[in-house]
C-alpha cells in the first residue's frame, strides 16, 4: 500500500511539474524581455536552481509574491485582526515574496563564484601539467573533470561537452566566461583564445596565469586581514566592552550604592 501511495504522490508531482512548465512560458511573456534575459543570465551564473528555467523562475516568483500574501491575509482574518493591520502585513509579505527569490539567486551566485575562485589555481595547474605532459587541451579538460569536483570543474566539463558536439572552442570559452562572471576566469578565457589564435603554447600561458591568480589571491587575503581589526571594532565597542565594564565596575557600584543608602 505504501508503495502505491508513494507512486501516486510522485505521479501527482510530475503532473504538476508538467502543467507548471507548460504554463510558465505563456505567463512569463507578460514580463519585459530585458528582465527575462537578466534572470536567464543570473540562473546560468548560479549553475541552475532545481532545473527551473528563467520563465519558470519568474512565474514562481510571481506566484510567491501574489498568492502568499493572500494566504497570510486569510489566516490573519480568521484571528479577527484589524483590516488595516492585515493589509500592511500582506503588503510586506508580498514585497518579501518578490524580493527573496532574487536575493536567494544572488546568494547562490556569490557562493558559486567563491567556490570557483578558490578552485581556479589548482584547476589551472592540473590542466597545465596535463598539457605539458603531452595531452591536448580537450584531453587535459577530461583529466580535470575526472580528478576534481566543484562548480568550476562543472563549467569546464560543460565547455568540453559543447566543443565535442561541434561548438567552436572560442565560442565555448566565451560562453563559459560569461557564466562564471569572474575577472580571473575571464582573464584565463582571453589568454586561451589569444594562444589559440597565435599558436602559442597553452601550457606556458596557463602557467603564467596560474602564478598571477595566486598572487592576486594572496593580495586579497592580505587586504581582508588588514580590514579585520576595523570590522571587529563595532562588536567590541557595542557588545564586549559594555560587558567587561559591568563585570569590573558592577561590584564597586553596588558597594557605593549600599554606602549611600545606609547614610
Amino acid at each position: 500500500m505504501k508503495f502505491h501511495a508513494g507512486a501516486g504522490h510522485g505521479t501527482a508531482q510530475r503532473k504538476f511539474a508538467r502543467i507548471f512548465i507548460g504554463w510558465a512560458p505563456g505567463l512569463a511573456q507578460f514580463v519585459p524581455t530585458s528582465i527575462r534575459q537578466k534572470v536567464a543570465e543570473k540562473l546560468a551564473m548560479a549553475g541552475g536552481i532545481g532545473g527551473i528555467g528563467p520563465n519558470g523562475y519568474i512565474v514562481l516568483t510571481l506566484a510567491i509574491g501574489l498568492y502568499l500574501p493572500i494566504i497570510i491575509a486569510g489566516i490573519l482574518l480568521v484571528y479577527q485582526l484589524p483590516v488595516s493591520t492585515v493589509l500592511r502585513l500582506s503588503l510586506g509579505v508580498s514585497a518579501l515574496g518578490f524580493i527573496l527569490p532574487f536575493l536567494f539567486l544572488n546568494y547562490k551566485i556569490r557562493t558559486r563564484q567563491h567556490s570557483m575562485q578558490r578552485d581556479l589555481p589548482d584547476a589551472i595547474d592540473l590542466v597545465t601539467a596535463s598539457v605539458e605532459a603531452g595531452l591536448g587541451f580537450d584531453g587535459a579538460l577530461q583529466i580535470l573533470s575526472e580528478k576534481m569536483e566543484g562548480a568550476l570543474v562543472d563549467e569546464f566539463t560543460r565547455m568540453l561537452n559543447e566543443m565535442r558536439v561541434g561548438v567552436p572552442r572560442r565560442e565555448a570559452l566565451v560562453a563559459m566566461g560569461k557564466r562564471c562572471s569572474l575577472p580571473d576566469v575571464s582573464g584565463v578565457v582571453t589568454s586561451l583564445i589569444q594562444a589559440d589564435q597565435l599558436g602559442v603554447s597553452i601550457g606556458n600561458v596557463l602557467r603564467i596565469k596560474s602564478v598571477a591568480i595566486r598572487e592576486r589571491q594572496r593580495q586579497r587575503a592580505q587586504e581582508l586581514g588588514m580590514k579585520a581589526p576595523v570590522k571587529m571594532l563595532i562588536p567590541l565597542v557595542f557588545f564586549i566592552f559594555p560587558v567587561i565594564l559591568v563585570i569590573m565596575l558592577g561590584p564597586a557600584a553596588i558597594k557605593i550604592a549600599d554606602t549611600f543608602l545606609k547614610k
